[in-house]
């Protein structure tokens, strides 16, 4: 096929002080809306906040607060209780990328029936149409807010779904660095590290396309400039301001031309052994990139470029090295560890090591690797992985 498809929100509002614009963005489509978010964005004050400005706006909220880990079919199944209870005729999320996507599943949920599990790979068609939905991200990784993927997981089978479809999509999304000021070092880390995997495998993906292209290429030159600084000095609103962007971008990057294997092995450790999804990427980036990297060295050449210009000087082969390099120091930088360091039992993770390739490769991911893996290769890169030296 000689074209592509690029899909975005309706609106995006960008920018110091776009978060209240959340009033009267949310009053254009309804009039009772269902607030998502998480205690510790209640604590900060943020939900209080949100809920004037909707009120300002002549919009009724009820709040569901209680996303205290990823994303599971609890949360939806609880939040759409209350979102059905009230007649709620748009739903605004408010948090991290868990409660983005919970909000996502509700929108889509309450017109239509059945567990949201039955929609992944598409089994099941969405037949009507789903709730308008506002999104407002407090951390720059997940770029939730314009990707048209949920991914909840399944408490009683121990999968993540990734559900991807674009009535996922939401109306408007409200991009405010102040948001993100907030978060700790470790949060900064980690969705910073994750809006970099968008990026990367949007941009080697098998399904990249220019306008991919151009954002995941702009996503990673921020983020790389960026990352430490915020990481080192959360105040610095220019730092978090160009993560904001750049988790946007990365996430409309990987949202039209998909993530790859890194995403596919990451998910089944976040479900198995809760692993909160930003660090579970981060763990694996390098040593899957180690693995592509024979199949996308002009990629990987190319983002070395962008990010350090004496590596013009340089062979293909030797960019795509120095790229990796530089991946493994930002890790080192950032105090990511290793599957081993965090705590991640050895025992436990080989039992499970057939498992997690299995639903790796059913998720689809790795297949729009540039290196398709075996079963076989993705349990050796787990292994390498759980003591991986970055």
């Amino acid at each position: 096929m000689g074209y592509s498809f690029f899909r975005l929100p309706q609106l995006c509002v960008y920018g110091q002080g776009s978060f209240q614009e959340v009033g009267i963005q949310t009053s254009k489509f309804g009039k009772t809306a269902l607030l998502v978010s998480d205690p510790i964005i209640s604590k900060m004050g943020y939900v209080d906040e949100c809920r004037k400005y909707l009120e300002d706006a002549g919009v009724t909220a009820f709040v569901y607060t209680n996303i205290d880990s990823e994303p599971t079919d609890v949360h939806v199944e609880e939040a759409l209780n209350i979102c059905r209870e009230n007649n709620c005729d748009v739903i605004v999320a408010l948090g991290g990328g868990s409660c983005l996507d919970t909000a996502k599943a509700v929108a889509v949920m309450v017109n239509n029936e059945g567990y949201i599990g039955d929609y992944m790979g598409g089994k099941k068609e969405i037949a009507n149409a789903p709730l308008p939905l506002i999104c407002l991200p407090t951390t720059a990784g997940t770029g939730s807010e314009v990707t048209d993927v949920t991914v909840i997981t399944n408490t009683s089978e121990d999968i993540k779904m990734m559900i991807k479809n674009p009535a996922f999509l939401p109306k408007v999304a409200i991009v405010d660095p102040y948001l993100s000021k907030t978060a700790p070092p470790k949060v900064t880390a980690a969705t910073g590290i994750d809006a970099l995997c968008h990026a990367i495998e949007a941009y080697i993906s098998r399904r990249s396309q220019p306008m991919t292209d151009t954002l995941a290429l702009s996503a990673i030159e921020k983020i790389i400039n960026n990352i430490e600084t915020a990481y080192n000095n959360g105040s610095d609103i220019h730092a978090r301001d160009q993560l904001a962007l750049a988790a946007m971008e990365a996430g409309a990057a990987f949202s039209n031309a998909s993530v790859c294997l890194v995403h596919g092995m990451s998910r089944p450790i976040g479900a198995l052994f809760h692993v909160p999804h930003g660090i579970s990427n981060a763990m694996l980036l390098p040593a899957v990139l180690e693995f592509s990297k024979d199949h996308c060295v002009e990629r990987l050449a190319a983002i070395g470029r962008l990010i350090d210009k004496k590596l013009e000087q340089l062979s293909d082969d030797d960019a795509a090295n120095e790229t990796i390099e530089k991946v493994k120091q930002l890790c080192r930088n950032l105090n990511i560890p290793n599957l081993k360091d965090y705590g991640i039992d050895q025992k436990q993770f080989e039992d499970h090591l057939e498992k997690m390739a299995e639903d790796a490769i059913a998720s689809g991911s790795p297949g729009n690797n540039p290196r398709i893996p075996s079963k076989e290769e993705i349990i050796e890169l787990y292994r390498y992985c759980y003591n991986y030296q970055f």
